[in-house]
């Protein structure tokens, strides 16, 4: 019979080598939700039925009933960077430690947030559609406009939002960020506030934590407030916008268009006029993968288990639990 029993709510990828392999060093049996079995009542279920001793998560919602059926939980990891996911209160009122890999995927997401930054600029998308539906047209397109020169805002100058400054200067782009400290200014980047930024930019990207401040941030005021030649980019939280919202400005002619990796609910109701507008593109929450991050998150996130099961304090715990 195993030593510990790790349940595994969700995961993105292909298989669990990794996971399994990592686990077996200290005789850890992996319990997986089975799809279509991931809520939260489910969960705890399965929590309870296993007696598990740690939690890993990648998009399941964590809540309090959930790690309250495991008694013996003694970590909950979390497989990405935000936590709002996990009910990190009632971990840290009952001494659990709560861990993430907070600099997993910057990379991955700064270079996705650019490449949608550059395929809205030169219409990349928009001609890819055109020519498969046999029309090979450069007039039918709306006009091109050289990306050097141009203004980034970056929405929350973290670590995603410094990789994504550090690339568009790259490439020419002046860049102004918000940022709640503004403690660490950047070589090349303007701290505005998001009123001056929403005004300036011609490329407005989000890299803010889902949290009931920011939820709904980007609304119908804010989108007023924008260039009617901007474009909207999000690859941090769908519920950051308000789609209705966003729907009503590009159809009133208000902004350019949007780029959307992320969606409130996932998978979303993609027959909604968001999703099939022509001046939108959507990609299916990609830009924090690749198989560099992947291996590196679930390498880590197992060990941060691991350390923890064996009486070793693991990294990154975000909640001062030892």
């Amino acid at each position: 019979m195993p030593k510990f029993h790790v349940l595994l709510t969700d995961y993105a990828w292909p298989d669990l080598e990794i996971e399994r392999k990592i686990l077996a060093e200290i005789d850890a049996e992996l319990i997986v939700a089975e799809k279509g079995k991931q809520d939260p009542v489910s969960l705890a279920l399965l929590a309870k039925s296993n007696d598990v001793d740690a939690i890993m998560t990648n998009w399941a919602k964590v809540p309090g009933e959930v790690i309250a059926a495991a008694p013996k939980c003694r970590i909950v990891s979390r497989l990405g960077i935000g936590l709002d996911n996990i009910d990190v209160a009632h971990c840290t009122s009952h001494k659990i430690p709560v861990t993430n890999v907070p600099d997993y995927c910057l990379i991955e997401v700064a270079e996705h947030a650019l490449a949608l930054v550059l395929s809205l600029s030169r219409k990349v998308a928009f001609y890819h559609h055109e020519t498969k539906e046999g029309r090979y047209q450069l007039q039918s397109g709306p006009k091109l406009r050289r990306i050097e020169g141009q203004t980034l805002g970056i929405v929350g100058l973290g670590n995603i939002g410094r990789k994504l400054a550090e690339k568009a200067l790259g490439i020419g782009l002046k860049v102004v960020a918000t940022s709640r400290s503004q403690k660490n200014p950047m070589a090349g980047v303007e701290f505005v506030t998001l009123d001056e930024l929403l005004s300036r930019s011609d490329y407005v990207s989000l890299h803010t934590p889902m949290t009931p401040e920011t939820k709904r941030s980007i609304g119908a005021s804010q989108l007023a407030k924008m260039k009617p030649s901007a474009y909207l980019i999000n690859t941090a939280r769908g519920g950051l916008i308000d789609h209705d919202a966003l729907l009503a400005a590009l159809e009133a002619g208000q902004l350019a268009g949007a780029a959307l990796d992320v969606q409130d609910p996932e998978p979303p109701d993609l027959s909604l006029p968001i999703f099939r507008h022509e001046r939108v593109v959507v990609t299916p929450h990609a830009a924090f993968v690749s198989e560099e991050s992947l291996a590196n998150l679930r390498s880590r996130v197992s060990r941060q288990v691991v350390a923890r099961l064996t009486g070793e304090v693991p990294e990154n715990v975000v909640n001062g639990v030892k």
